[in-house]
């Protein structure tokens, strides 16, 4: 099981968050990304992966519209429950084999057109715990692109520093045509944490040399 953080500094993105209506600050990192990178389109089906507490599907629900479809998946669950047409929320743990059924079953059946991930792990404070936490949860993601990504589709996640962390990261990459990674303004003063936009996934055999 793969525990994830949920610290919430209440800082002006905190703040104004609130008085929004979003869950989390977070969601004006996913706004910022899509003005800057246009990845997420009307009727889009999305997944988040390590969606609590629902900023970034708020936001995704905004931009794919009643047509678009958003499936959420988080160990915590969504509390209180999002009350939007368009999106789900599966309380499971992104390390587990049966995780990936059921968020294709909560699409239609089919896999996505842009798989989101801003997720962290829960920090201990202590380095080499923290890192080894942070390589877990995006294996996770990793081993979950083929399985929910269709070929041409999009890829927003959240990478840290660390090593492994950046070899994963090339792994990612060359599973795509285009990729840049960004750090969004609206992203907390000091954190490491860097978003990889990835386009036109070429496929579970599609990654290059």
């Amino acid at each position: 099981m793969i525990a994830m953080a949920r610290y919430q500094r209440k800082d002006a993105y905190h703040q104004k968050a609130k008085r929004e209506g979003f869950r989390s600050r977070a969601a004006y990192k996913l706004q910022e990304l899509q003005r800057a990178q246009r990845v997420i389109s009307r009727g889009d089906r999305v997944v988040d992966l390590g969606c609590w507490p629902g900023g970034w599907l708020q936001v995704a629900s905004q931009l794919v519209g009643p047509k678009g479809r958003v499936v959420g998946v988080d160990l915590a669950e969504i509390d209180p429950p999002l009350e939007l047409a368009n999106v789900v929320a599966i309380q499971g743990d992104l390390s587990e084999a049966s995780v990936s059924k059921e968020i294709l079953e909560a699409l239609g059946g089919g896999p996505c057109d842009v798989l989101l991930s801003d997720a962290a792990p829960k920090l201990t404070g202590v380095k080499a715990t923290d890192r080894a936490r942070e390589e877990l949860l995006l294996e996770a993601v990793e081993a979950l692109i083929p399985l929910l990504i269709r070929p041409g589709g999009s890829l927003i996640v959240k990478i840290l520093e660390g090593p492994e962390a950046q070899a994963i990261e090339r792994r990612i990459r060359s599973r795509f045509d285009k990729a840049k990674a960004t750090r969004p303004d609206s992203s907390r003063k000091g954190t490491s944490e860097r978003y990889l936009v990835a386009r036109a996934y070429r496929g579970p055999e599609g990654a290059g040399g």
